[in-house]
């Protein structure tokens, strides 16, 4: 029995500090120095802030191990954590238990070095909007493929009429379709592209067609249409939260309030009335 209050205690204590602002203020907190530590390793420091900032990622690995089982604690049920829905939890737990394997003396370097950096990953995790945006992304992905895949229908022609054409005028930018696709990503991307249309309009001087063709299709078109998706994810995520979580206003608050009352009230008649000779 004793036991079994000493664990409520310990969830209850667990839920205080998982929902406190406080707390979750200094994670995003711990998550930024994390973020900042490993860039400061990538630079020659002296062998004294090299120490220094070894002792303040073993204290980061901690304090999120401290996190993590605080967030296990608060659970009803402590796999409940790891229900298979719970996808952010289970990178949480991967990052920290990552980080706590012992890499950096070995010849695993580079990999512990790398799950340590992927901790800065858990601002998403931790963030509820970084979690919609993300959540937003990886379901327009699928969507955006078949958009993608136009794109590159696009990119094909062009760069193998590119290649055909322009191919003697500089075969650098256009000596195959491979190349020619480079090029065009290049032009795409607005990276100095009028130089490599004026260089082919010094031949060809309707060329300026082709590019402005293209550019209309890649920059304008299809560019429009991946954001398009993307803020439709957005919304469709949106309205599923505002159904999953209505919100009331005030004065519907009260009603509600009022209604449970006057049940309340009924049921406490009822009972009275059936006790009554």
């Amino acid at each position: 029995m004793n036991l079994s209050n000493t664990l409520n205690k310990w969830q209850e204590k667990s839920i205080q500090i998982r929902d406190n602002n406080i707390f979750q203020g200094l994670v995003i907190a711990i998550i930024l120095i994390s973020s900042l530590t490993i860039g400061a390793r990538t630079y020659n420091v002296n062998s004294y802030l090299d120490i220094a900032l070894y002792w303040i990622d073993n204290g980061i690995t901690f304090f999120f191990l401290f996190e993590l089982i605080t967030r296990i604690i608060a659970e009803k049920r402590w796999y409940h954590f790891f229900h298979y829905k719970n996808g952010w939890n289970w990178f949480d737990t991967l990052i920290v238990v990552g980080s706590l394997i012992p890499l950096e003396e070995s010849n695993y370097v580079l990999l512990g070095r790398l799950l340590r950096l992927f901790r800065v990953m858990r601002l998403i995790s931790f963030v509820p909007q970084l979690r919609l945006l993300t959540s937003a992304l990886l379901i327009a992905l699928p969507r955006m493929g078949y958009v993608a895949l136009m794109m590159f229908v696009i990119f094909y022609i062009y760069a193998t009429l590119g290649s055909l054409l322009f191919e003697h005028i500089n075969p650098i930018l256009w000596g195959d379709v491979g190349i020619s696709m480079l090029t065009l990503f290049r032009v795409a991307t607005f990276e100095d592209w009028t130089d490599v249309m004026y260089e082919t309009m010094a031949v060809y001087p309707l060329s300026w067609i082709f590019y402005i063709s293209f550019i209309f299709f890649s920059a304008f078109i299809f560019l429009n249409m991946m954001i398009g998706i993307i803020i439709n994810v957005l919304e469709e995520e949106h309205q599923k939260i505002e159904n999953a979580n209505p919100t009331k206003t005030p004065l519907e608050k009260q009603i509600d309030e009022l209604q449970k009352q006057v049940g309340e009230l009924s049921d406490y008649i009822q009972k009275n009335s059936k006790k009554t000779p």
